[in-house]
């Protein structure tokens, strides 16, 4: 199976409005400083490097991250706001204690990181963590909130942007419900890249369906729960991969009859990619091979941190592999 990849075309007009929506809610201004660390495709560090530079701040580019560095460029330029997935909070801060640096200047950090890591920046700095919910097809963020508001929520829906919680056939659920995320308003993306079809799909019934499941508590919090099985991805430091891809790779390898790959939890990267490969003859692979040959075929990042084998996955009653069946079975440890 090929895996096409989405490109999202955003227009000016979201952009603005994203800048905008950021300023208005974070609280930029033309003396925030940003430290770009992030690659600029992803939504994050492109949003965070235009909204700053919106509001008539700076914006100080680094061409990979480095922690002791960042630290001494934060420490430099009095940098305000840090974006983060796991593990760039938490190597930032060790190195911050290593080079006896309390980031003076730093007064937010965003995006998503497990709640240890949250609770010691909250107690090392100044700084507040910043968290939502948003996509690329988004422009960024649609919920937001300061973590301390309320713990495990993505914040509240954003002006401008209409957020709600649907069934599987449109239908608003209740408070507490899950369903569907769906989005619409401005920061809405135009569509996909030469792809009609996928477009009139997520569109259907004048809502942006973005194929991650949610609830609203009574205080108007949403809480993220879960993705789609239809767009089952994994999210190894804050990058997008879909598991089809990855074992559309491994079944290439000789021998190889099907794979699971699937998301774990990673204390470092917050998700790790795990593969379990169905291959009849034992020992005829290594895990570090697997790993070598999807690297070898797709980008570094999409090879498999964990791989075990088996001689049959469990399959339904259809014959194809049942993804359910098989995370019972093998687990979320890596």
């Amino acid at each position: 199976m090929d895996v096409v990849p989405r490109g999202a075309v955003l227009t000016h007009a979201n952009v603005v409005t994203a800048n905008l929506t950021a300023i208005a809610c974070i609280g930029y201004t033309a003396v925030d400083r940003y430290l770009l660390a992030l690659p600029l495709f992803h939504i994050t560090a492109l949003g965070g490097a235009l909204a700053h530079m919106h509001a008539g701040g700076a914006v100080v580019v680094v061409s990979r991250f480095d922690a002791e560095e960042a630290v001494r460029l934060i420490d430099r330029h009095r940098v305000t706001h840090v974006s983060d997935f796991p593990p760039v909070l938490t190597t930032l801060l060790d190195a911050a204690e290593k080079l006896g640096s309390r980031l003076p200047s730093l007064k937010h950090v965003s995006g998503l990181d497990a709640l240890p890591t949250i609770q010691r920046l909250h107690a090392q700095t100044g700084a507040q963590f910043w968290t939502g919910f948003g996509q690329s097809e988004t422009s960024g963020f649609v919920t937001l909130q300061r973590v301390s508001e309320k713990a495990g929520a993505a914040g509240k829906p954003v002006p401008l942007c209409r957020v709600a919680v649907v069934d599987d056939y449109d239908r608003e659920v209740g408070v507490g419900t899950p369903g569907e995320i769906v989005v619409r308003g401005p920061l809405v993306f135009q569509g996909y890249f030469g792809q009609p079809e996928v477009t009139a799909y997520t569109f259907r019934n004048g809502w942006h369906h973005t194929g991650d499941v949610g609830r609203f508590d009574g205080d108007g919090y949403l809480h993220y729960v879960k993705r789609k099985p239809e767009k089952e991805l994994i999210k190894p430091g804050g990058e997008n991969v879909y598991p089809a891809e990855v074992e559309t790779v491994i079944v290439q390898m000789d021998g190889v009859s099907a794979a699971c790959v699937y998301g774990v939890p990673d204390v470092k990267w917050g998700e790790a990619i795990k593969a379990v490969v169905e291959v009849k003859a034992a020992g005829r692979y290594t895990a570090q091979q697997v790993s070598d040959f999807v690297a070898s075929k797709i980008a570094r990042f999409k090879r498999p941190h964990a791989v075990v084998f088996t001689d049959a996955l469990p399959r339904t009653a259809e014959g194809a592999v049942d993804r359910e069946a098989v995370k019972v079975k093998w687990g979320a440890a890596p």
